[in-house]
């Protein structure tokens, strides 16, 4: 429902603004023209004020720029116009349209607000003033009063804008940057007293990936595979990991995705080590605290080397082992000539196996690409045992052609008895087909009921009351500064691009709250690293399921979360979009603990 209420709202807006440019050069002519493109114009802001209604209807965090700037600064200066039409009275009435405009395509965070309304309540009384000595001026016959004042003052607005959003976005050190505090992340290692349980060596190295259908891709690779090695280890092992970097001019780290590691073993360049470069290596140490599916990636120049195969799969087992086949598969998005392919690993065609019928199954699904997967399954009653490496508590079989929606980073652990007939996984040209014969096609799918993680399950304990940190984030699409060029991107948090994004700065222990509204068109999986989250609510619906764990969240359009999580793990951490692209844009800021320093440089950038 936002999204088509988004679009109509934009078209209004353009339409609204076209108006407003008439109206403004109608000002000093006919009173019966001005007064008709006055209505229309009133006719627009009102449609503007209605869908701005509707949108509320799905929560006051999707709505508020509208109804607390943009809507005011149309809907009081146009119905002044229209009830004592006039020169002031119209310049005043198309400088409040383009403003609202402007606002539509600069967006703001909460914290901006009252100074957003403020200065252009200011801009609006300027425009009043100079439009009044600007007619008694013109009436003396002066050919400088005839040149374009009203329109230079108006453009100042935008320019001054952009001006201090270009300085914020160059200047803005941010906490996560400082060296100063009692403890910096250097400190905050993994085990260095004893002998690893689990040691092995990823070397990182340019290669090339075939795929099923043959095509084959110009990649990067560990261990001289893609995806790479896939690492086990027990909860409670000491891991160690040597990462070498062969030839990756990007350089590499490794990011151990859903593990709670300490903080210098996070992989994040720029915060918690410096980039590996061509014939260096690093080492890693953690320990696991919890069992699950999880997996490992660079996060270096990630947007484009996570894609070319700089990936593999960590899976942290607990004391009982499944007693059944266990199969781990990334949907993945490789790079081709023509668009991306989708794959399940390599697949990119349909891919058969073979299952005993009768024998229990647990399908391992990950997804390493920027964008969602919405991944159909038939064949079979199935059920989601975990989300992002979390047990779900009272878990029970969902019906065939249920779909499931994989959030970008996201993981799903589903498990079924094999039938005497095929199961199949598909997403786009990608299927599984699973068959106690192993010859069986994949079935032909098509979308069905989505799960819903809101609900799914039982036997929550309820979720603890009163936070001692609060945040709200909103998402939208905007003009902003990005990766050196000013364009229109879908990766502002609060009006902000990545450096100029405040750190949500914690104590140890705290309990926090966050309330994350996604006002753009694109999905956003946001991603907290160090930390794995509670999902409270959906869109005001409380979670009534078993508890909802997560640590990559997608947030539709038009969808308004509150998670919680507690502050126990000190560092200096990654809040940000797991679509590199738009972390690659500015979707990114930091969770910084008090007292916490980082002795890296921001100019090795993460993404």
């Amino acid at each position: 429902m936002f999204e088509p209420l988004f679009l109509t709202d934009m078209v209004f807006a353009v339409l609204a603004m076209v108006a407003a440019l008439v109206v403004g050069g109608l000002a000093s002519g006919a009173v019966r023209r001005l007064r008709r493109w006055l209505y229309i114009t009133a006719a627009l802001v009102a449609a503007r004020l209605l869908v701005a209604c509707l949108i509320l209807t799905g929560g006051m965090a999707l709505a508020d720029s509208r109804l607390i700037v943009q809507v005011p600064l149309t809907v009081l200066p146009v119905a002044w116009a229209v009830w004592k039409p006039g020169r002031t009275a119209a310049h005043v009435s198309a400088a409040g349209v383009l403003l609202s405009v402007l606002w539509l395509l600069l967006p703001f965070g909460p914290q901006d607000a009252v100074f957003v309304l403020a200065g252009s309540v200011a801009a609006l009384a300027v425009i009043a003033g100079l439009s009044t000595a600007l007619g008694r001026w013109r009436r003396s016959g002066s050919r400088v009063a005839r040149m374009p004042w009203l329109a230079a003052a108006f453009l100042l607005v935008p320019a001054v804008v952009l001006v201090l959003g270009s300085q914020a976005n160059a200047t803005s050190d941010g906490h996560h940057h400082s060296a100063a505090g009692d403890i910096s992340v250097d400190q905050l290692t993994g085990p260095r007293d004893r002998a690893p349980d689990v040691r092995l060596t990823l070397t990182a190295a340019r290669g090339a990936v075939r795929l099923a259908s043959g095509h084959s891709v110009d990649a990067l690779t560990f261990n001289g595979i893609s995806p790479g090695p896939e690492i086990r280890a027990k909860q409670g092992q000491l891991v160690e990991v040597t990462l070498v970097n062969t030839d990756v001019e990007e350089g590499v780290t490794i990011h151990w995705h859903g593990v709670d590691v300490p903080n210098a073993e996070d992989g994040v360049p720029g915060v918690t080590q410096n980039a590996v470069r061509p014939g260096e290596r690093h080492v890693y140490r953690f320990v696991p605290n919890r069992p699950g599916t999880f997996w490992y990636h660079t996060h270096r120049d990630a947007s484009r080397t996570v894609q070319r195969g700089l990936f593999g799969a960590l899976v942290i087992e607990d004391t009982d082992a499944f007693d059944g086949v266990e199969r781990t598969f990334f949907a993945h998005r490789w790079p081709g000539a023509d668009g991306p392919i989708a794959a399940f690993d390599r697949g990119d065609q349909p891919v058969r196996h073979a299952v005993s019928a009768g024998r229990k199954v647990l399908l391992r699904l990950i997804n390493s690409s920027g964008e969602p997967y919405r991944i159909h399954v038939g064949g079979t009653r199935f059920t989601v045992a975990a989300i992002d490496g979390n047990p779900i508590q009272g878990a029970t079989p969902v019906s065939p052609g249920t779909d499931l929606l994989l959030a970008a980073g996201g993981r799903y652990d589903i498990t079924f008895t094999m039938p005497d007939g095929p199961v199949t996984l598909a997403v786009d040209s990608a299927a599984l087909a699973f068959s106690p014969s192993g010859a069986a096609d994949p079935a032909g799918l098509t979308s069905g009921p989505l799960f819903d993680p809101l609900t799914y399950g039982s036997g929550a304990a309820p979720a603890p009351d009163g936070y001692d940190r609060t945040f709200d984030l909103r998402l939208d699409d905007g003009l902003g500064f990005s990766q050196g060029r000013f364009s229109y991107v879908s990766s502002l948090i609060n009006g902000r691009l990545y450096p100029a994004v405040p750190t949500l700065v914690v104590g140890q222990g705290d309990r926090v709250k966050v309330r994350i509204a996604n006002r753009s068109l694109i999905d956003h999986p946001m991603h907290l690293h160090g930390h794995r989250v509670r999902v409270l609510s959906r869109n005001g619906v409380p979670a009534t399921g078993g508890t909802w764990w997560t640590d990559t969240l997608n947030v539709a359009p038009g969808e308004v979360f509150e998670i919680a999580f507690t502050a126990d793990n000190p560092g200096i951490w990654m809040d940000h979009c797991h679509n590199f692209k738009h972390a690659a844009d500015g979707m990114i800021m930091h969770l910084a603990y008090v007292g916490v320093g980082t002795p890296y440089s921001a100019v090795d950038m993460p993404e």
